[in-house]
């Protein structure tokens, strides 16, 4: 099942995705629907149907319980300390790790205002989501895959510029990414991506096997698999809820995948102090979880 948040007719809603068809249902929001069963949310009534293209795309969870964001993926780490000039470090392989991030700074397809400052190296970050479904504290990594309602593109916008000069305070990252985070353009619930077949057991938990791409401007920049997450969504539950919380509507990312971040592909000089800069547009695909495609607009305007 694909799930979509929308505007319609000037209004917030949710709905399932079926194709071009978006079936609105009969609820507040999708943080209402988080802790059903696939069953029921298909007894919930529609409200309306209609097609994709009469409603304005939200991020799937809107409004976010909380957002944190791992650093699984071992490539991408290793790979931006050796650009540094700095070895692999030791605890990566001892706990997963991960900050938190803006949850009111929420967006999915579509234009990412940035100010002026944010454009010093503004940079994407092609990740993978996941979205808590069940309430869990002290949760094991045996029974965390459980509490996963479903899983969505991620992409964690970095202001590098700002996050490298406020990180030199070891306290961070946070002006450098609390402007904006992309998720969407749809949550696939994780009974879907077990039926086929895409999600994988292993010893550390169930791992999605998706490949990963990110595009400027129709240009194909990085690759990767979310297969190769060193640490499992999981495992990452297992430390988050270590005498804390967990509840429907937390969002979890991935990190970075290896090669996902023009912080990664400029310190190999796979490209050339590449940035991104108004009117590019980033698209970002992972099989069986979508496309999701937003434009850098420099936004000049000043809010009170």
């Amino acid at each position: 099942m694909h799930l979509v948040s929308f505007i319609i007719n000037d209004q917030e809603s949710c709905g399932i995705l079926d194709g071009s068809l978006v079936h609105e249902l009969e609820v507040s929001s999708i943080n209402a629907i988080l802790t059903k069963s696939i069953g029921e949310i298909q007894k919930i009534p529609k409200k309306s149907t209609v097609q994709l293209g009469q409603v304005k795309l939200l991020a799937p969870v809107p409004h976010p319980a909380s957002m944190r964001d791992g650093y699984a993926f071992r490539q991408h780490v290793l790979t931006a300390r050796r650009n540094r000039g700095l070895e692999m470090i030791p605890e990566f392989d001892q706990f997963p790790v991960f900050y938190f991030t803006n949850h009111q700074a929420v967006f999915g397809p579509g234009e990412i205002k940035v100010q002026e400052l944010h454009l010093q190296k503004l940079d994407y970050e092609l990740e993978v989501a996941i979205v808590i479904g069940k309430k869990g504290r002290n949760i094991s990594a045996k029974q965390a895959d459980e509490h996963i309602f479903g899983y969505m593109i991620m992409n964690d916008w970095s202001a590098r510029y700002l996050q490298m000069e406020e990180m030199k305070l070891n306290l961070g990252p946070a002006k450098g990414k609390d402007f904006a985070t992309s998720i969407g353009p749809y949550l696939v619930t994780r009974d879907e991506l077990l039926n086929s077949s895409k999600l994988k057991m292993s010893g550390k938990g169930e791992v999605l096997d998706a490949k990963m791409k990110a595009f400027i401007n129709d240009k194909r920049y990085s690759e990767g698999n979310v297969n190769q997450m060193d640490w499992t969504f999981a495992q990452i539950i297992e430390r988050a809820s270590y005498g804390v919380t967990l509840f429907p509507g937390d969002v979890i990312g991935s990190g970075t995948v290896g090669t996902g971040c023009l912080l990664e592909l400029n310190g190999s000089k796979v490209t050339d102090n590449l940035w991104l800069k108004p009117g590019d547009k980033v698209r970002l695909e992972v099989d069986s979880l979508g496309v999701l495609e937003n434009q850098i607009v420099l936004d000049k305007g000043v809010e009170a």
